[in-house]
């Protein structure tokens, strides 16, 4: 009875000394960031229709702060798997210094204001598809794919790779073909992106019962799985090319890019050790974070 008075004040005392650090955790802000400049990419190569910077700005904003919701949610549900794996023990929600409560009403409040900055500075098929995203990350792919089955990544890699879509309807307000081949790229990128990772943290997903890849089908043929997605990246990369959506600084980024990528999954697919995967991970941000910037400075270039 002591000990469980003593283990509550604790935790009270962690509620407590929340910061603004934890909360920034909490929306997964290196990652959301990496969204919004996709989705700032999918803006800029939209046909120009006059809106002015200030309401190209809030639409930015209302797509992350809803990503960075949905980011909270994972927080939450995630809590106990997290608290099982070293990569993500030391979280805000799982060490208690913000509670399920607060983060889940952080959450809400974050969603409403970007919602709304959508409406206001976008359209409602922003807002709407934006949701959809939201809703698709936080609760089909974390709630249930992430523990029923090996395809969790790929299946519910879409919602993830929406804010090019997103930011290019924020500015047209209508749907287009030209932006489904960024959610392409995004989409396809994410399985070998996850699944290197997953192959570095096999034992923390085995330990935390997560159907991850690796842990249902074994590292080798996970590696396989790494290195023929990093293929297929490569051909839908050049997409943007084809349709004479970029021009040649994008796809000479691309095929470097994409040559470096495809060098370090066969690297790993060849060693007889999992070293390499988190050497892949690393890149694959860094990968994706600069094919965008290339399809950003390309558009300035043809302009």
């Amino acid at each position: 009875m002591e000990n469980t008075l003593v283990q509550k004040t604790h935790l009270k005392r962690a509620v407590k000394s929340a910061s603004i650090i934890d909360y920034l955790e909490l929306c997964k802000i290196k990652v959301v960031a990496l969204l919004v400049l996709t989705a700032l990419v999918g803006l800029a190569l939209a046909p120009d229709m006059g809106r002015s910077l200030l309401l190209q700005s809030l639409s930015l904003i209302g797509i992350g702060l809803l990503a960075s919701s949905a980011a909270v949610i994972n927080h939450i549900v995630d809590h106990e798997i997290d608290a099982k794996m070293a990569r993500t023990k030391n979280r805000p929600v799982v060490k208690g210094r913000v509670s399920r409560k607060q983060a889940l009403m952080f959450s809400a409040s974050i969603a409403v204001i970007g919602f709304v900055c959508l409406v206001l500075a976008a359209n409602w098929l922003t807002a709407g598809l934006t949701l959809f995203a939201l809703v698709g990350y936080a609760f089909i792919y974390t709630l249930y794919l992430k523990r029923a089955t090996p395809q969790n990544i790929v299946i519910g890699g879409l919602a993830g790779a929406m804010p090019p879509l997103l930011g290019w309807v924020s500015e047209t307000g209508q749907l287009a073909a030209e932006p489904w081949l960024l959610v392409m790229i995004i989409f396809t990128w994410t399985p070998p992106h996850f699944w290197a990772l997953a192959i570095h943290r096999r034992e923390d997903y085995k330990k935390a019962n997560i159907p991850m890849l690796p842990v249902t089908h074994g590292i080798t043929f996970t590696k396989t799985c790494v290195l023929l997605y990093s293929l297929l990246l490569a051909l839908v990369c050049i997409l943007p090319y084809l349709i004479g959506m970029s021009g040649y600084f994008y796809l000479a980024a691309a095929i470097v890019l994409n040559g470096v990528f495809i060098y370090k999954a066969v690297k790993l697919k060849l060693s007889k050790t999992s070293e390499g995967a988190m050497d892949l991970f690393k890149f694959s941000i860094i990968q994706l974070m600069l094919l965008f910037i290339a399809l950003f400075i390309d558009k300035a270039i043809i302009a």
